[in-house]
């Protein structure tokens, strides 16, 4: 574990450095890493995504840019998983292996994310294929598990594409064990063509019922769904256990934690997985940020 006091600069060039001079020590972090186990005595989960800049997106609110500085990124993901009941974080293989060789994964969960093809504001962004982790490097480098996502549109002719691959990560997650995050938003095509979240209830219902049976074995399976406002309806149409994202906070970050405390009342709904909710507050107060989010799920 690192010492709580985020990441110096000096630290970070010595990681460009080995980058460089030895790159196996990157590979060899992530894999040596320190285990454990995938939940804890309460059942419950809280994991910060980091998986968002694989795909283009890097912005924060209304910054275009401010998630792409990497040095930024990785302090925050340090700090982040220095706080106590923070369980672990879900990225690409770059930031994974960079965390893995500041030592920040010791005793933390590491899930890869695997397809990042949708790249944000492209043409074929629903056509979301796998570009990044797949299942036989995520248990060759000892990770604990992968995040696939879909995005269904009726009219989109690229998500039958993305379901099927989709379906074959699942079945080769659990194939070997391992767990498989699946993030599964309804959406839907605006008048320019562009392709806009739809998080209406009956479009949720249906998200998370295509999503619950995805693969050949659901038994590794968790889903990572919005915290809507008719949430335990939602969460009603599976058995399988859920984890709330976060999205960006804006300056009401009561409310959001409000809706992530009500979402987690419903028996299935066993922890969080924000990204920029955390790492970029808007008060910039990270730590501060991580220890509300553990309070609300670890109590």
């Amino acid at each position: 574990m690192t010492d709580g006091t985020g990441l110096s600069r000096r630290r970070y060039e010595e990681l460009l450095d080995a980058r460089v001079r030895r790159p196996r020590s990157l590979r060899d972090a992530l894999r040596q890493r320190q285990r454990r186990d995938l939940v804890g005595p309460d059942g419950r989960l809280l994991v910060v995504a980091a998986d968002h800049t694989a795909r283009g997106k890097v912005g924060v609110g209304g910054d275009p840019l401010g998630a792409a500085d990497r040095f930024t990124l990785l302090d925050r993901l340090v700090r982040l998983l220095s706080v106590p009941g923070v369980d672990g974080v879900l990225g690409s293989a770059d930031v994974l292996e960079d965390l893995a060789w500041l030592g920040a994964l010791d005793g933390r969960l590491a899930i890869g994310v695997m397809n990042r093809g949708g790249i944000v504001g492209a043409r074929w962004e629903l056509d979301d294929r796998m570009t990044a982790y797949d299942a036989e490097r995520i248990a060759a480098g000892g990770l604990d598990g992968g995040k696939v996502m879909i995005r269904l549109d009726v009219a989109d002719p690229g998500v039958p594409r993305t379901l099927e691959a989709v379906a074959g990560a699942v079945t080769a997650l659990s194939d070997r064990e391992l767990m498989a995050v699946v993030e599964t938003l309804p959406y839907r095509t605006d008048d320019a063509g562009r392709a806009v979240l739809d998080t209406s209830h009956e479009r949720m219902v249906q998200a998370v019922a295509v999503a619950s049976g995805l693969g050949a074995s659901s038994v590794h399976t968790w889903l990572k769904i919005p915290a809507v406002e008719r949430i335990a309806e939602v969460a009603a149409t599976t058995s399988l256990p859920i984890l709330l994202l976060g999205g960006d906070s804006g300056p009401d970050t009561g409310a959001l934690a409000a809706a992530w405390a009500r979402g987690l009342r419903e028996p299935n709904v066993r922890g969080l997985i924000p990204g920029r909710a955390l790492l970029y507050p808007p008060d910039g107060d990270v730590e501060g940020a991580a220890v509300r989010a553990v309070e609300v799920v670890h109590g």
